[in-house]
């Protein structure tokens, strides 16, 4: 098996799946990239049986043929290399011999029909939605999955396919993001919940444009197709909580900020937070919001006060700031409502408006406060 390659394609095409790849002493298999020649087109696969992905590309070639090649060394070589066509030679025992304009690279490679199969799409369900419109959707909610292993169901992100459109959900149990996009064509309704790891590799290798991608799913695995980039990811199996229990109905205290500065005076002030909670005190008098936080251990204290519009009684609540900055991230325009009630009932984060064919809730738990 002979093909040839620029090596400045290779290596985009690579660093787009390279992040499946984890260190693997059970299965060293799954540390290669699997290199399969179909009728000049190169197909390269990277799995860690959670999730798999595929890019294809043109080469040159004369012949079909596949092989396992490391995927550690071949990237470390490729990043030192400057662009050039790369030629590769492997033989019968799967030796890979790398020839460049001024050097030759021997690394031994392994037996791809050890390398693990892609899921059949057996009796996948579709829907289509813009490119851009699910790296938002990712953007927008993967922040506030949880890493806690012993709530599988909240490693992930839970797509709800409603007549309307589709729900992107994710919570921690200490916060909880709902986005929904309306411009997405479902036949049908459903739900599954798709892991982190998947979702984070996804965003990077999708383009951020209206391009047109359709989404499959089974009973087991996702199926993600745009242009030359496939993948396929095995499923949360485990029930979401009921998510609509804990939004509150009505939070009638109303507080609009200028998100940046909020979100800045948050940054400086959680600096004298305690380190475990990142505590900070919201007193709203009036229109004057006054931010303060305090370590108590080391005799820290920072307070900051800033205009705001709003419309409740007097009130002082405490918020994890991390938490707070992520969210306003995640709204991105210039003012941010915030619908609050009593220091200890969950306050309610929204842009100050959205685009009509999407909607963003965040919700966040408050901390008792430190009096």
């Amino acid at each position: 098996m002979k093909f040839i390659v620029s090596s400045n394609s290779l290596l985009k095409h690579l660093q787009l799946i390279n992040g499946v790849i984890n260190a693997n002493t059970v299965l060293p298999i799954l540390e290669d990239f699997l290199f399969e020649i179909q009728d000049k087109k190169l197909h390269v696969v990277a799995s860690d049986l959670e999730t798999l992905m595929r890019v294809q590309m043109d080469v040159e070639s004369k012949a079909n043929g596949k092989v396992c090649i490391p995927a550690k060394i071949l990237m470390d070589t490729l990043k030192n290399i400057a662009d050039q066509p790369l030629t590769f030679n492997i033989d019968k025992n799967f030796q890979v011999e790398i020839t460049s304009d001024s050097g030759k690279y021997k690394m031994m490679g392994e037996n791809p029909d050890n390398f693990p199969k892609a899921a059949p799409a057996d009796d996948a369900k579709s829907f289509t939605m813009t490119s851009g419109g699910l790296v938002t959707a990712i953007n927008k909610t993967l922040f506030a999955v949880s890493n806690d292993d012993l709530r599988p169901a909240m490693t992930g992100v839970y797509f709800e396919l409603l007549k309307d459109g589709v729900q992107f959900v994710a919570t921690d149990a200490h916060r909880l993001v709902k986005y929904k996009r309306t411009d997405v064509e479902v036949s049908h309704t459903d739900s599954f919940i798709v892991p982190k790891k998947s979702l984070n590799l996804l965003r990077n290798a999708l383009p951020d444009n209206d391009e047109t991608i359709t989404v499959s799913y089974n009973s087991n695995h996702l199926f993600v197709q745009q242009g030359e980039t496939e993948m396929i990811c095995r499923l949360i199996e485990a029930r979401f909580p009921d998510y609509k229990v804990v939004i509150p109905a009505d939070n009638p205290y109303k507080m609009v900020v200028n998100r940046a500065d909020f979100q800045s005076a948050l940054r400086r002030v959680s600096v004298f937070s305690n380190k475990s909670t990142n505590q900070v005190a919201l007193q709203i008098n009036g229109n004057e919001l006054k931010m303060t936080a305090q370590d108590i251990d080391f005799s820290n204290e920072g307070n900051e006060r800033m205009n705001c519009e709003f419309d409740g009684g007097d009130l002082q609540i405490a918020f994890n700031a991390r938490f707070l900055v992520e969210m306003l991230n995640a709204a991105e325009t210039d003012e941010v409502v915030m619908k609050l009630s009593a220091p200890n009932k969950a306050g309610i984060i929204h842009p100050s408006e959205t685009a009509e064919n999407e909607e963003l809730l965040m919700l966040v738990m408050p901390l008792m406060l430190n009096n």
